[in-house]
């Protein structure tokens, strides 16, 4: 029967290639790339010598002046401006619009506004649908003369590193704002006379007998410590503190649930500040927080319930206080004592095809699918524009060559390569009609034609929304086209290289043409994809998966590309984007991470911010429990296996969804997703229903489906499959 298939399909095949053959393929052309057409006004003619000729210079796209991104130099100290600056960090409220937004700096809500810095030590509201911390301004900091309200005078990032960043306010006061300290630090340059308010009554202040330490209690129950450096003279009314001039170190931090044993802890910690941390890639699948400290003592910093897993603490470098806990909508945030923490997170298998591998059994099935599929690939060419979409597209057509190589179909590849040939090459050429790749220089990053006359095209991408996710399936794709046409991927490699660092680049150097680490949050270990946009609750993300398969797909580029260091770093950030997702978006029954009334309502957060958890999502109600699950799936790759490893969740995960499905008007793309999931624990009832579905996800197939469904062997005897272990092949290849 498999032959008889076989010489059917291969008839097919053949003649799909004749109608391909009738038409030449298309050579890059370096002239449409390096001189863009004159009535191009968004940009300038500056593009390296054409991809042929590979340099060690790197590749740039056009230049563009977009008309839609801020202008940076209002909130960035001068020194700053010539370097590529972040467009999803941690801190981004403080540099958009009035900069006035708050940002959570763990365990702190941190606001920045008319000359005055606010710290929250925030309270928690929670219902079935979201949970959300609530700012309120506990202590206000500002230099006594300078509180006029000028919006001419207000902060200036005068640095930033991984884990910190450095604001400057007027009149010579100087907060290093540090991920994870419980002490707000504050440098007062010159002698300066200061104001400390409160929204709440101060009920008492008490001080020891050097006026370096000072006890603030307010009538929320709150209990503030306040120290300095040097003696401080501070008087109260009855919401007001005032000081005479002082200059030195001040550090503010509260005392959880006034507790004295807290206070003791913090006493002891209170004269080593950190001012700047960063975080190295040791090796593959480890890294090292390392801070900048000044004073003396130990330091004192906090850690989140994911950091706590990835800690080393065998080498003595850290001590871990287990009964110093500060709460956080993250889970809780204990106390670490160290000056640099190594975290070491599992080994992935980034493969290239399914780990476990398909039953033989099942070749026919697929290979009738997978002939249809590229088939299709000439009769429904593509249509849209959008980065994004346009993406899906490609990365979906180049999964059908892998799924051929894994069912030994290779009669197909041939039609596959020719068609991301001819979709990939109009992007790096330059000459795609009616978009494209352009360069910021302002910021530093690849923008698209659209984006950078309109914020909301391409999802925002122009403002550097979703990055990761869009320039994650171009790298898909071109990971697997380098894989089965070397020859192209030598040609392409810097246009190739180019998207890559666009979201992975680690420089720190100035002379960089992109921020470091674009979308990753190294502290949180996940990225964010919220771009040049403000938003009262931080950044956000809201599709895991597709932050996953961006860095599987960079280690899939490495590899086609022999560069093993890639592979290392696309590696790592995978399995820490897979962590974060299993403890923040993967909400598991009787899991203590969040609420008990969230918890009975949901098994996927739909859109998780700093400083909220939100059931609903960008384009779906929260009702919508199928499309919740899909965006947290989406696009079905082997690394799928490891990011829903843990097979009880899964069962949980459906059983939440399935009733969705019910619901009139219900997307077909998205029962495939469900059904999927399905399928790794009920796998012949779950493919049944894929073979009943009438239509897919844009970036996903029917021959997608059923790989995945005939590659997932006995879900039941792998219930402890983690994800790495035997079927890893990190610890084979690597030491």
């Amino acid at each position: 029967m498999l032959k008889k298939l076989r010489r059917k399909v291969k008839i097919v095949i053949k003649k799909l290639g004749k109608r391909h053959r009738t038409s030449k393929p298309q050579e890059p052309n370096p002239s449409s790339s390096s001189s863009p057409s004159p009535s191009e006004s968004t940009t300038t003619s500056n593009m390296p010598p054409p991809p042929h000729k590979l340099s060690n210079v790197p590749f740039l796209f056009p230049e563009t002046q977009s008309t839609v991104l801020p202008d940076p130099s209002r909130f960035f100290s001068p020194h700053l401006l010539s370097s590529p600056l972040p467009t999803n960090s941690f801190f981004q409220n403080f540099v958009l619009k009035n900069g006035d937004q708050p940002e959570y700096i763990h365990p702190y809500l941190i606001k920045s506004s008319l000359s005055s810095l606010s710290l929250s030590y925030p309270s928690r509201f929670s219902t079935s649908s979201f949970i959300y911390q609530i700012f309120t301004p506990d202590l206000t900091i500002s230099a006594t003369q300078n509180t006029n309200g000028d919006v001419n005078s207000n902060h200036i990032i005068s640095s930033f590193s991984d884990l910190s960043v450095t604001l400057d306010l007027p009149s010579n006061l100087r907060f290093f704002l540090v991920r994870g300290s419980p002490f707000l630090t504050c440098a007062v340059t010159r002698t300066t006379p200061l104001s400390i308010s409160t929204v709440h009554a101060i009920l008492s202040l008490s001080s020891n007998t050097s006026l370096t330490k000072h006890t603030i209690k307010l009538n929320n129950n709150q209990t503030w410590i306040c120290y300095s450096s040097s003696p401080i003279n501070l008087t109260h009314t009855i919401s007001l503190l005032s000081s005479s001039g002082f200059s030195g170190v001040i550090r503010f931090a509260i005392l959880p649930d006034s507790d004295p044993s807290y206070e003791t802890i913090l006493d002891r910690f209170s004269s080593c500040y950190p001012i700047s941390g960063n975080a190295e890639f040791t090796k593959p699948y480890c890294l090292e927080y390392k801070w900048e400290k000044k004073g003396w003592g130990e330091l004192l910093l906090l850690a989140h319930p994911l950091h706590l897993r990835l800690l080393s603490v065998g080498d003595g470098e850290v001590t871990v206080l287990e009964n110093f806990k500060y709460k956080s909508i993250d889970g809780e945030l204990v106390g670490v004592v160290g000056d640099s923490w190594v975290l070491k997170s599992d080994p992935v298998s980034v493969t290239w095809h399914s780990v476990r591998g398909v039953d033989e059994l099942y070749f026919p099935e697929i290979v009738l699918a997978l002939s249809k599929d590229v088939e299709g690939l000439n009769s429904t060419p593509i249509a849209t524009s959008s980065s994004y979409f346009y993406g899906k597209l490609i990365a979906r057509a180049a999964r059908m060559a892998l799924i051929a190589e894994e069912v030994c179909f290779q009669e197909v590849i041939p039609v596959v390569r020719k068609f991301l040939r001819d979709s990939i090459e109009p992007w790096l050429n330059g000459n795609f009609n009616g978009n494209g790749f352009l360069y910021d220089p302002r910021w530093g990053g690849i923008v698209t034609k659209q984006g950078s006359l309109d914020s909301g095209a391409d999802f925002g991408f122009g403002i550097y929304n979703d990055h990761h996710f869009h320039l994650g399936y171009f790298l898909y794709a071109i990971a697997v086209l380098v894989k089965i046409d070397p020859a192209w991927g030598r040609t392409y490699k810097p246009q190739a290289y180019a998207l890559m660092a666009d979201f992975m680049n680690l420089s720190r150097r100035s002379n960089s043409y992109y921020p470091r680490l674009r979308s990753f949050d190294l502290w949180k270990l996940h990225s964010w994809a919220g771009g040049l946009t403000e938003f009262a609750d931080g950044r956000n993300q809201e599709s895991t998966s597709e932050a996953v398969n961006a860095y599987y797909s960079a280690a899939l580029m490495g590899l086609s590309y022999g560069d093993t260091h890639l592979v290392a770093i696309g590696s790592t950030l995978a399995a820490m984007e897979i962590k974060s997702a299993q403890t923040w978006w993967h909400v598991k029954e009787g899991d203590k991470m969040y609420e008990a009334e969230f918890n009975r309502e949901n098994r996927a957060v739909g859109v998780l911010w700093a400083n909220k958890r939100d059931s609903g999502l960008w384009f779906a109600p929260p009702e919508w429990k199928e499309c919740r699950l899909g965006i947290q799936v989406l696009p079905l790759l082997p690394i799928t296996e490891v990011l829903f490893s843990d097979i009880g969740f899964v069962r949980e995960l459906v059983k939440w969804a399935l009733p969705a499905l019910g619901r009139e008007g219900v997307g077909e793309g998205w029962k495939g997703f469900v059904y999927a999931m399905e399928g790794v624990y009920n796998n012949d009832e779950a493919a049944d229903k894929i073979r009943n579905l009438n239509g897919f996800d844009d970036g996903n197939s029917l021959s997608n489906l059923l790989w995945w469904i005939h590659s997932r062997g006995d879900g039941e005897a792998e219930e402890g499959f983690v994800g790495g272990g035997r079927y890893c092949w990190f610890g084979h290849y690597c030491h």
